[in-house]
């Protein structure tokens, strides 16, 4: 008989789904105290789904003991786009951002606890915002990170305050759970994200998220500011572009109609 209760949920499942959607977050192959950390999961637990996804050729593991997604997984079962295509298509969409607000605009791409910075484009203008391609920024200080961490509610972000002690590098950074969790999920709900100095004092950015064919997240799109420039006006574009670099990559977004 089928279950009949709306909620049910396998277990093994949805394990097994986390796990593979950690395994996806970083660029590199990953030890299994790292993803053990990441799902909340005993490590004992992780590494017998682990086994069961490499005997189905889902994941593979390194010399080093270490995991990685399999070329089937990526390029077959989920479509994956690479790192190179992602930003080869988000470079005209971003230079088009850049001339429009006269701003610095940033390709963020997630790795465990942090984005990596992958692109960038910059304005012809003597004072600009520079991030460095291949810096690393830790998710509770950027726009696209609270996005990140609100996509995977409250018991995420509470995992994610959890390993990484919720550091404070100005006195504007969320640096306790409760307004973290807060500023994050309100910033999801609302599809966008600020950055108030919460990095770098004077530094003010805006960011949003790109989603692949499955709904997954497969980077961030934001532009940094002088606070003082920052203008609200610049989230509609940015959203908007958003999305249609989303729609580059096969997502379509869900409606809800009413009866």
């Amino acid at each position: 008989m089928k279950n009949s209760k709306p909620g049910a949920r396998i277990q093994v499942i949805d394990r097994a789904a986390a796990l593979l959607e950690a395994i996806s977050r970083y660029s590199m192959p990953v030890t299994l105290k790292a993803l053990s950390a990441d799902t909340n999961l005993a490590p004992s637990t992780a590494c017998r789904i682990l086994r069961s996804l490499i005997d189905n050729r889902f994941v593979d593991q390194d010399g080093s003991g270490k995991y990685r997604l399999s070329g089937r997984f990526i390029y077959s079962g989920h479509g994956r786009s690479s790192p190179d295509e992602i930003r080869t298509t988000a470079v005209p969409y971003m230079e088009k951002l850049r001339d429009s607000f006269g701003e610095t605009i940033n390709l963020t791409r997630r790795e465990g606890d942090v984005v990596i910075y992958v692109e960038k484009v910059i304005p012809n203008r003597m004072m600009n915002v520079q991030q460095i391609i291949g810096s690393r920024a830790p998710l509770h200080v950027t726009g696209v990170g609270k996005l990140m961490l609100g996509r995977e509610g409250q018991k995420g972000i509470a995992g994610y305050a959890k390993r990484t002690n919720l550091p404070s590098y100005t006195r504007k950074t969320f640096s306790t759970l409760e307004s973290l969790e807060d500023e994050c999920l309100h910033s999801i709900e609302q599809g966008f994200a600020y950055d108030n100095e919460e990095a770098e004092t004077g530094v003010g950015c805006i960011g949003v998220l790109i989603y692949g064919q499955f709904g997954e997240v497969i980077a961030g799109l934001s532009v940094s500011a002088p606070i003082m420039r920052r203008k609200d006006e610049w989230v509609r574009d940015l959203v908007a572009t958003g999305k249609q670099l989303s729609a580059q990559f096969g997502y379509v977004e869900k409606t809800h109609s009413g009866r």
